[in-house]
């Protein structure tokens, strides 16, 4: 046999020795992925039959000794959600006080794959409740959709000093940009920091720049270190013009904007009606009060908050607005 004819076979060899190492890698792959997926199925489907049970032992119950008076909300919870929610989640969510709550963390830990631990977390930080006083911040006319936004934001995730400056607060943000979108709010991915805008040449600068993919639109985030003022909305409807014009694609909805502060003037941001110009405001906690003193406050923010959502309710269309002057900037001692 000559030296070309060996050599060819021994090429042959190899080659075949190469497909069926490619072959064996990519079955071995296959049927690593499906024993994985069917293990995981499986587990889903057992827990599902798990929280399945519990929640038949406990109609059972309910109608049988309860006469049914409980019945109506563990149905509409578990049999909606129990599918991806464990036992263990519902044990969380069954004790709060309303319908609305326990309906908020379900979703909110499905949508999010929220574990136990996270559930308890989100609860002991009264998302639910924050999230209520940024909607009674909004107007029937509102450009900023509902169930979005809290208030406040809680930063004490940041870490942040005292006597910090805007700039520190925007690189803790950066730096802790994961615990911050999972505060910021479901469906935020980020874009951009200090976005830089031409307008005629003058260049006015955003600190942050989000997308969020639920919603399909560019959410414009601005902070402040101090108390809101009322300059505040026309710098954001700025910002928000400039977007729209230049950054907004064809099958995205107009961008928003949220203004950050330490304190939100509510009465003033409530005048100024900044939700029918597409703006929120919130204020952001950079540290947590003691656990009584935090669901205190929280208690009457929301109280407050639902006063003024009553109050406008019962002023007739047009009647509830005040002039202000957007340019005034209250001193500090004015603002006390």
């Amino acid at each position: 046999m000559s030296k070309e004819k060996q050599d060819g076979i021994e090429h042959l060899a190899l080659i075949a020795n190469d497909i069926a190492t490619i072959n064996e890698t990519a079955l071995f792959e296959r049927v690593s992925a499906i024993i994985e997926n069917r293990k995981s199925r499986a587990g889903a489907y057992a827990n599902r039959e798990v929280t399945l049970m519990y929640w038949e032992i406990g109609k059972y119950v309910d109608s049988v000794l309860l006469g049914g008076e409980r019945a109506e909300y563990g149905k509409k919870i578990l049999a909606t959600l129990s599918r991806q929610l464990s036992w263990s989640h519902f044990k969380e969510i069954l004790p709060l006080k309303s319908e609305e709550a326990r309906m908020y963390y379900a979703s909110d830990a499905m949508e999010r794959n929220y574990g136990v631990r996270e559930l308890r977390h989100q609860i002991s930080r009264k998302a639910y409740e924050r999230r209520e006083i940024a909607n009674t911040e909004l107007s029937a006319q509102s450009a900023v959709p509902f169930n979005v936004f809290k208030d406040p934001f809680l930063l004490d995730i940041l870490g942040l000093k005292e006597n910090f400056l805007e700039a520190d607060l925007e690189k803790a943000i950066l730096t802790e940009l994961e615990a911050f979108i999972l505060e910021f709010g479901n469906g935020f991915t980020f874009v951009k920091r200090q976005k830089h805008m031409d307008i005629d040449g003058d260049e006015i600068v955003l600190d942050l720049l989000f997308y969020n993919r639920i919603l399909r639109r560019l959410v414009a985030v601005d902070l402040k270190i101090g108390r809101f003022k009322a300059a505040y909305k026309s710098q954001m409807e700025l910002y928000l013009k400039w977007l729209d014009l230049y950054e907004r694609k064809p099958n995205e909805e107009a961008p928003i904007g949220i203004i950050l502060c330490a304190t939100a003037n509510r009465k003033t941001i409530e005048m100024l009606e900044m939700d029918k110009a597409g703006i929120a405001v919130a204020e952001y906690w950079t540290t947590m009060p003691p656990k009584a003193l935090f669901e205190e406050k929280i208690r009457s923010i929301l109280a407050e908050a639902q006063e003024r959502l009553e109050r406008r309710k019962s002023l007739p269309p047009g009647g509830n607005q005040e002039q202000v002057d957007y340019f005034y900037e209250p001193k500090d001692d004015e603002d006390e």
